[in-house]
C-alpha cells in the first residue's frame, strides 16, 4: 500500500488491503463505549455497527478490529484509547501478551458528576509481544498525562493531544517505522509522525473529518518543507 496517506472509508476495508506483518506500530482511538443512561454499565449498551457509516459515538467497536490488527502488526505493539467500560474487552482479547495501562486526566472535565465519579480519566492499554523494544527516556515513560480539556479547534469531539501522541510514537517505534491508525479523525497521528520523522497509514471513515485531517497534514507537510 502506499505509504504516508488516508483513507476516507471503514477501517477494516483499509486493513483488508494491508499485508501481513507489515506494521510497526498502531496507535488507535476507536469509539468508546459508554454507559447506558447513567448506569447498567459495558452490558447494558448496544453495541452499534461501527462498519456502516453510522455515527457510533457511543457504542464502542467489535472484537474484529483488535484480530486485524494482531494480523498487520509485524509483533504486537499497539496503544487502544478506550473509555473504563472497554478496560475488560481489551485486556481479556490481549490476555497472552504484556501490556500496560496509561491515562489521560483531563484538568477540566465535563461538570456531569450526578451519582458518579467526574468523566475525567481516558485510558490507553498498551500491548506488546515478548521481545518488543520500549524505547523513549525516564522522561517520557511516566503512565500518565495531565492535560487542559480545552475545546478543538478541529470540529471533532475527541481530539486527543498532539504532545501525548508524539511520545507514544517516540516511545515505540523507530524513524522511518510504518505507524497505523485505523480510526484518524481530525489527523494527530499523522502530524505526530511527520513531527518524528515516521511513516504513517490510516483511515477516517467520517468525510468531514477526513478533510479536516488532510488540511493539516497538508499544512504541516508545507510548514516541514519550509524548515530545509
Amino acid at each position: 500500500m502506499e505509504l504516508n496517506k488516508i483513507y476516507n472509508e471503514d477501517c477494516l476495508e483499509t486493513m483488508k488491503r494491508i499485508p501481513n506483518n507489515s506494521i510497526d506500530l498502531v496507535i488507535a482511538d476507536p469509539p468508546y463505549l459508554q454507559d447506558s443512561h447513567g448506569g447498567g454499565g459495558a452490558f447494558g449498551v448496544r453495541m452499534r455497527d461501527y462498519h456502516k457509516g453510522v455515527d457510533s459515538l457511543g457504542y464502542g467497536f467489535e472484537d474484529v478490529v483488535l484480530s486485524e490488527i494482531v494480523r498487520v502488526c509485524k509483533k504486537i505493539n499497539a496503544y487502544i484509547f478506550c473509555s473504563k467500560n472497554q478496560l475488560l474487552q481489551i485486556l481479556t482479547f490481549f490476555k497472552n501478551y504484556k501490556y500496560d495501562v496509561l491515562t489521560y486526566h483531563k484538568v477540566n472535565p465535563t461538570p456531569t458528576c450526578n451519582n458518579k465519579y467526574l468523566s475525567d480519566t481516558e485510558y490507553i492499554v498498551y500491548v506488546r509481544e515478548s521481545g518488543v523494544k520500549l524505547y523513549g527516556t525516564y522522561h517520557t515513560k511516566k503512565k500518565y498525562f495531565i492535560q487542559e480539556n480545552g475545546k478543538s479547534e478541529f470540529e471533532h469531539p475527541t481530539v486527543k493531544p498532539l504532545n501525548i501522541i508524539r511520545t507514544l510514537v517516540v516511545n515505540s517505534s523507530k524513524e522511518n517505522d510504518l505507524v497505523f491508525d485505523p480510526f484518524m479523525g481530525s489527523g494527530t497521528t499523522a502530524l505526530a509522525c511527520i513531527k518524528e520523522n515516521r511513516n504513517y497509514l490510516g483511515s477516517e471513515i467520517n468525510p468531514n473529518y477526513f478533510e479536516i485531517c488532510q488540511e493539516r497534514i497538508r499544512v504541516e507537510q508545507s510548514q516541514f518543507s519550509l524548515k530545509f
